[in-house]
């Protein structure tokens, strides 16, 4: 007599094995793991040319670490900022490097610098510059401030009075100023880089939500670890009298900074990523721990952003994860904890740490 079974297990066997071949797809491995993603960006063809774009950022990181040791974070939020074509404000205590690094970095793009130390007594002409009156035309000309260049790194942002920091709205925001009723607009690559020092408080004068809301990043400055410190004393030691700023050389110029700036536009992110974003956001405004939420400049700030990660890393589309690493950076000082939760001792970044981990990662 024969075994049904038999003719079952033989009818299932054909079935079963095209089913294991199809499973490892390539798109499912995407985001499935680390490992499968690197593998997958070795074998995955770019649709647009970003080895120029990488070449340029490694070169620039190598010109950094000349000097600068450790701050891989801040660094990279760095670049990214110029690529996404955004301000950034360095937040740390003094002597964790903020000012030399933005110097370096300027240093090592072939445009023009500029650098304001903010004081009490900063007038907005100082920054913007005035009409002098010229006695042989008879007529007023306009002398340029120290605002019209390429990359303007302002020591103690928060120094200044609040008229002087207003000064800053129209040129951060639309690349020009208007004085006497001319507009001038800036030559690109427009940039700012602010630092200020959050434990002092005495003389300063907290920037308004207007204002912080122009940045694309708030990147904090930790202290080094004990490792990095010591390379720290190391280096300088072997330095003897050589100038920090003489050791970096630039490697990219305006015209190319311009048109990687144009690259990172054209870089891929999916629909349902764009939801993401806009969901994370959104939380912002919902959240019992906020008193404000983040505006759409904010949605807008994470997307640009996010692109520019995406193509530092070789790909040309954003995932999930460049979200995520993003999104605290450009959320942390355009949301406003409640009273109770600043008393309790809880933090933007924690809260919008929270807000990640709540909001459902697209698959």
């Amino acid at each position: 007599m024969e075994n049904p079974h038999d003719d079952t297990s033989h009818q299932n066997i054909p079935q079963e094995q095209p089913l294991n071949k199809q499973q490892p797809t390539p798109q499912s491995s995407i985001t499935s793991t680390p490992d499968a993603t690197k593998n997958n960006e070795v074998a995955f063809n770019s649709r647009i040319d970003l080895s120029g774009l990488q070449n340029a950022v490694e070169k620039i990181k190598i010109e950094l670490a000349k000097v600068i040791v450790g701050q891989h974070a801040m660094l990279e939020m760095l670049v990214v900022s110029i690529l996404a074509d955004g301000h950034s404000l360095i937040e740390g205590v003094p002597g964790v490097a903020k000012t030399i690094t933005a110097k370096l970095l300027a240093k090592t793009l072939a445009v023009d610098f500029s650098r304001v130390q903010f004081t009490p007594d900063l007038m907005p002409s100082d920054i913007l510059g005035t009409s002098v009156f010229n006695v042989k035309t008879n007529e007023f000309d306009f002398k340029k401030g120290p605002i019209f260049s390429n990359i303007i790194l302002i020591d103690e942002i928060n120094r200044a009075p609040a008229k002087t920091q207003a000064a800053l709205f129209e040129v951060m925001e639309e690349r020009q100023i208007t004085i006497d009723g001319a507009r001038y607009k800036m030559e690109p690559p427009f940039l700012v880089f602010a630092t200020q020092n959050p434990v002092e408080q005495e003389g300063t004068y907290a920037l308004p939500e207007a204002q912080l809301d122009r940045f694309l990043f708030k990147i904090n400055v930790p202290y080094p670890s004990l490792a990095e410190e010591i390379q720290i004393l190391t280096n300088e030691h072997q330095r003897e009298n050589k100038v920090a700023l003489d050791m970096v050389a630039p490697v990219l110029s305006a015209a190319e900074i311009a048109k990687y700036q144009k690259v990172i536009r054209q870089i891929i992110i999916e629909p349902n990523l764009l939801a993401y974003i806009a969901a994370i956001t959104e939380n912002t405004r919902n959240n019992a721990n906020l008193f404000l939420g983040a505006s759409p400049r904010a949605s807008l700030a994470i997307m640009n952003a996010s692109k520019a990660l995406a193509a530092i890393n070789g790909r040309d589309f954003v995932t999930p994860d460049d979200i995520k690493k993003i999104a605290p950076a450009v959320l942390n000082h355009r949301i406003i904890l409640t009273p109770e939760r600043e008393m309790e001792g809880i933090t933007t970044n924690k809260v919008v740490s929270q807000i990640i981990e709540t909001i459902e990662i697209p698959r």
